[in-house]
C-alpha cells in the first residue's frame, strides 16, 4: 500500500500494476479505422530472450496483470512461452484478439489465458465489412463455441469501437453479443487525433471523416443511444453492457466534440501512474496515445519509468486539460485499493 501512494504522491513509480504489452506487429484483420495492418510486411515481435531480462523488473515493481495487445497476439511465433514466463511470477494474462484464431488455439488459449476480450464490431455483415475478412464473424462465434465447451466458466468478454460503420448497428451489437454467447461487451470511440493504431500522426481530414461521426450521424446516434436505455434495460442493469448509460452518452459527446457541438467528455484518468505500454519495437510509452519515454532494447523498464523525462512528464501531466488526454477515447482510472 505504501509503494502505491507513494507513486501517486512523488510521481516516481514504485508500483505499476499493469502493462499492455504488444508481442507481435501484424494483424490478420484490415479494419476501416486502424491502420496496423498497414505495415505487416515489416514484421516486428519481442523475443522470449528478450522479455526474459524484465522479468525481475516487473517482479519488483509489483506487476499483476500483462494485456496483450497488437495487432494479433495469437500471431506470435512463441506466445506460450511467453505465458509461460509471465505465469511464473503469477501474473494475470488478458488477451486482446481480433477473434480469428481463437478455434485454432482453444487449447493452449485456456492452459495459459485467464480472459479474452473479443474486437466486436458489429453485427455479424456490418462486422465483417468493417473487418474486411470475409466470414471472419463465424469465425468468432466457433472461437467462442470452443472455448467455452472446453471450460464452460472461461470469461471471453468483447469491446467494440464504435464509429460511422457501425454507430447506427449498436442494437443489433448488443443483441447480437449475448446470442454468440459472450459474457460481456465494452464500447468506445474511434481515436482520430493521434499515432495510436498505426495512423498518421496528421491524420487528413478526409480520414477522420471516414471514421468519424458527421453532425447528422451524431444526431441519429444520439437517439440510438437514448432508446437504447429502454430496449437495452436489461443488458445495461445486468452489466452485460460493461458502461452504464452516462459513460455511453460520453462517446455521443466525443463525436459531438470532433464536429465543434460540445466540449469533449473530462478525462479521468490515472494511467501513466498505474500502467505503461510497451510496443512490440520495445518502445515503452505511459499510454496508448502519448510519445514513448524509451525503449527495453536500451535500457530496463523501471529505469525508464523512472528516468528524468518519465517523471518529469507526469509531475507536468494534467488530464483534466491536456489536449491528448481530452480527446483520448481510452482512459484509465485505478484507485489505491483496486491496485492490490
Amino acid at each position: 500500500m505504501l509503494k502505491r501512494i507513494l507513486t501517486f504522491a512523488t510521481d516516481k513509480i514504485y508500483n505499476l500494476p499493469i502493462i499492455v504489452l504488444m508481442p507481435h506487429s501484424r494483424c490478420n484483420c484490415r479494419c476501416v479505422m486502424c491502420d496496423i495492418w498497414k505495415a505487416n510486411n515489416s514484421k516486428k515481435e519481442l523475443s522470449v530472450d528478450e522479455l526474459h531480462k524484465h522479468v525481475k523488473t516487473f517482479r519488483a515493481l509489483g506487476v499483476r496483470e500483462i494485456v496483450f495487445s497488437g495487432g494479433e497476439a495469437l500471431m506470435h511465433s512463441n506466445l506460450w512461452m511467453l505465458c509461460d514466463l509471465l505465469k511464473r511470477e503469477n501474473i494475470k494474462l488478458t488477451l486482446l484478439s481480433t477473434g480469428l484464431l481463437l478455434e485454432k488455439n482453444a487449447e493452449s488459449i485456456i492452459e495459459h489465458i485467464d480472459n479474452v476480450i473479443i474486437s466486436v464490431d458489429g453485427s455479424q455483415s456490418v462486422h465483417d465489412r468493417i473487418r474486411n475478412v470475409p466470414g471472419g464473424y463465424e469465425k468468432i462465434v466457433a472461437g467462442i463455441k470452443t472455448l467455452k465447451k472446453r471450460k464452460p466458466g472461461f470469461r471471453v468478454t468483447a469491446r467494440c469501437v464504435l464509429q460511422r460503420y457501425n454507430f447506427a448497428d449498436f442494437i443489433n451489437i448488443v443483441r447480437a453479443s449475448r446470442s454468440i454467447g459472450l459474457d460481456q461487451i465494452s464500447f468506445l470511440a474511434a481515436d482520430v487525433s493521434t499515432p495510436a493504431f498505426n495512423h498518421f500522426r496528421e491524420m487528413t481530414v478526409h480520414r477522420v471523416g471516414e471514421i468519424a461521426l458527421s453532425k447528422s450521424e451524431v444526431a441519429e446516434f444520439e437517439t440510438i443511444i437514448s432508446g437504447s436505455f429502454v430496449q437495452l434495460k436489461e443488458e445495461y442493469d445486468t452489466k452485460f453492457i460493461a458502461e452504464p448509460p452516462q459513460k455511453i452518452l460520453k462517446i455521443v459527446q466525443y463525436y459531438k466534440a470532433l464536429n465543434g457541438m460540445a466540449n469533449y467528455p473530462r478525462a479521468i484518468c490515472n494511467a501513466p501512474w498505474v500502467s505503461a505500454v510497451i510496443e512490440s519495437n520495445g518502445d515503452v510509452m505511459p499510454c496508448f496515445f502519448h510519445k514513448p519515454y524509451g525503449n527495453i532494447y536500451e535500457d530496463d523498464l523501471s529505469s525508464i519509468i523512472n528516468s528524468r523525462t518519465a517523471i518529469s512528464f507526469r509531475k507536468n501531466l494534467d488530464t483534466t486539460c491536456d489536449p491528448v488526454c481530452n480527446k483520448c477515447v481510452c482512459s484509465l482510472k485505478l484507485g489505491i485499493t483496486q491496485m492490490n
